[in-house]
This record gives structure tokens, C-alpha cells and sequence, in this order.
């Protein structure tokens, strides 16, 4: 019993020194150590231990430091470690931006994760960052909806990206409001075409619509949008007021005339998308141009009334029927020549 009394003793007075010894004390912000800062600026950095300046190097809750650094935008981790007798040492790794976002007039920057950053443009242009432009990643949203588009995001840039590829440098802007369809805006001569995605298979698509994007521009020289999201079918959208004039329904949709729709073929499975999506794709189906259209009305009517006029020539003529008397003379005229 009384080993444990001296031992706990021993103890206090041990915390009593270390915390009146003015050698564990921080005496400035020299005494604050750090390490990997980058954008995040050293100033910024010592907001964190503000208060920790005079204090004794022992009540200074590592744990905390930590949190509050990595709830500064920039930090994805941090590390706060003593260094005895009197300083603090701070390790810290930043995010790493994978691609722009534009809100209004601001362009700022945006990490995996859908956190997001700002960085003056002068810095921006230092950095010599390439990639694109993403839309419908927001403040207002929350944290795990602006992760799950940006993982669409890195989905299709690592897959256009694969084996050496460099078609990443082919895409402008991305919008990514709904993470179920990426829809990527192609620069192109004459003007910009937006090409959906979809959520998946964004290589196999991407081959598709470079193989065929020139074939579809001259036939449809007004050409807004492309939906690849469909197996065996592609959906082209027209510009509005631009659409082509000449574009009806055929017998399996309505009028796009206003909309300007037009399905490159008229087969092929829908792939998993949205039901509205679906039931755009069934109303653009079958559609013909309006001369093909006019034609084929103008050939039913002629055949309805060639149809309608070999009927009346097939139908038998009625003879017109005698008069009583006429019957009369004819049945005794018969009579006479008999009895002859």
C-alpha cells in the first residue's frame, strides 16, 4: 500500500512540474512546426492554434488540432505530434483538384470526393490544370450527393483515359446533375454537340460517337445532341427552331417536329435508363422525313381508289326490269312459235 501511495505521489508531483516548467511552454508561433502545406497558407494554418500560444505543450489536445485542420477546405489530412520540450509539429496532406466548376461567372475547383475549392485564377494558371468543366456539383448539395457524382465523374475520365488513351482531352464541360447520365458537351466544327453518356460503358460510347459523329453532322446540319445511353440505337436531337423541318412522326410516335427528334435506326433494346427517358425514346421512334411521309400518304390514297374503282367495275350491272304487258306479249310470241 504504501509503494502505491508513494508511486501516485510521484505521479502528481511529476504533472505538477511539467505543467509550471516554463520549458514545455509554446512561446510563439516559431514553435509551431508544419509540413506539406501547399495552398493552404501558414497564416491560415495558425488560426487552428491560436490559443495554444504561452501554453503548456501538455494541454494542448492533439486530437482536436487535428479536426479543426482538416475541417479547413484544402486538407484532406492532417497529423499533430509533440515535440518536447516546446513545439508542435503539423504534417498535412491537401486535396488534390480533378477538375473545374463554374458557378455563374466564378470558376473554382473541385476534388474527388465533391469537395469544393477556390484558388485565385493567377494560381490556376501557375497550376496549368487541363481537365474539364463540371456542372451540378453545388455548395447547397449535400456532401454525399456531390461524392456520388463526382465518382461517375472519375469513372468515365479513367476509362476514356485508359491504356494510353488521351480522349480526356476531347471533353469540355461535364454537366453532372444527374449521376445517372453524364452529359459531356464535344467540341466541334461548327459549334458544340451534347452527348449523353449515361452512367456506364462510357468507352464503348465514346468509340461510337467519334466513329459516326461526322456521318450524323452532315445529315443533320443541326445537329444539337446525341443519347447514346441506348443498346443499338442513338437518339439526335436537333437545335430549336433548327430541328429538321421535314422530321414526323412515323406510326409508332407523335409529331416531332417542335423537338426536332430524330432515331438514327429504328431496333435495338433500350439500355437501363430513366422511364421518362424510355418513353422519349418510343416516341422518336419510327419517325421519316416528311417528303417520305407525303409520298407514302399520296400512294395509299391512289390505291384506295384504284382499290375503290376495280370494286364498282367487278360489281354486276342490273338489267332494268320489263313492264307487265311486254312479259304478256313475250309468253304468247313464245307460244305461237311453239304451236307452228
Amino acid at each position: 500500500m504504501a509503494v502505491l501511495v508513494g508511486l501516485g505521489i510521484g505521479v502528481l508531483m511529476l504533472r505538477t512540474y511539467l505543467e509550471r516548467d516554463s520549458r514545455f511552454r509554446i512561446t510563439g508561433t516559431d514553435a509551431i512546426q508544419a509540413a506539406g502545406l501547399t495552398e493552404v497558407s501558414r497564416p491560415e494554418m495558425l488560426t487552428v492554434f491560436g490559443e495554444d500560444v504561452g501554453r503548456n505543450v501538455f494541454f494542448i489536445s492533439l486530437s482536436e488540432r487535428r479536426r479543426q485542420l482538416e475541417q479547413l477546405p484544402w486538407v484532406e489530412h492532417a497529423t499533430v505530434m509533440r515535440l518536447l520540450p516546446d513545439r508542435i509539429r503539423v504534417s498535412v496532406v491537401e486535396r488534390r483538384p480533378v477538375a473545374f466548376t463554374r458557378h455563374g461567372n466564378e470558376i473554382g475547383l473541385v476534388d474527388a470526393n465533391g469537395v469544393l475549392l477556390s484558388m485565385p485564377a493567377s494560381a490556376m494558371a501557375r497550376h496549368h490544370y487541363s481537365f474539364p468543366v463540371v456542372t451540378g456539383i453545388d455548395a447547397g448539395d449535400t456532401a454525399s450527393a456531390r461524392q456520388k457524382r463526382m465518382a461517375v465523374y472519375q469513372r468515365l475520365m479513367a476509362e476514356l483515359g485508359s491504356g494510353g488513351r488521351r480522349a480526356t482531352e476531347q471533353l469540355s464541360e461535364i454537366d453532372m446533375t444527374d449521376p445517372e447520365d453524364a452529359r459531356v458537351t464535344m467540341p466541334e466544327q461548327g459549334g458544340d454537340i451534347l452527348a449523353h453518356f449515361g452512367d456506364d460503358r462510357f468507352l464503348e460510347r465514346f468509340e461510337r460517337y467519334r466513329t459516326h459523329i461526322a456521318e450524323w453532322k452532315q445529315q443533320y446540319p443541326h445537329l444539337a445532341s446525341v443519347d447514346l445511353r441506348y443498346d443499338q440505337q442513338v437518339v439526335l436531337e436537333m437545335n430549336p427552331g433548327k430541328g429538321t423541318a421535314d422530321a414526323v412522326a412515323g406510326d409508332a410516335g407523335t409529331a416531332q417536329v417542335a423537338e426536332g427528334k430524330a432515331p438514327l435506326t429504328a431496333k435495338g433494346k433500350p439500355s437501363a435508363v430513366k422511364k421518362q427517358d424510355s418513353a422519349r425514346l418510343a416516341k422518336t421512334a419510327g419517325v421519316t422525313t416528311a417528303k417520305q411521309s407525303t409520298s407514302s400518304a399520296s400512294k395509299k390514297s391512289l390505291a384506295a381508289k384504284k382499290t375503290a374503282l376495280s370494286a364498282s367495275k367487278r360489281k354486276t350491272v342490273k338489267k332494268p326490269v320489263k313492264p307487265a304487258s311486254q312479259k304478256k306479249r313475250a309468253a304468247s310470241g313464245a307460244k305461237m312459235q311453239g304451236g307452228g
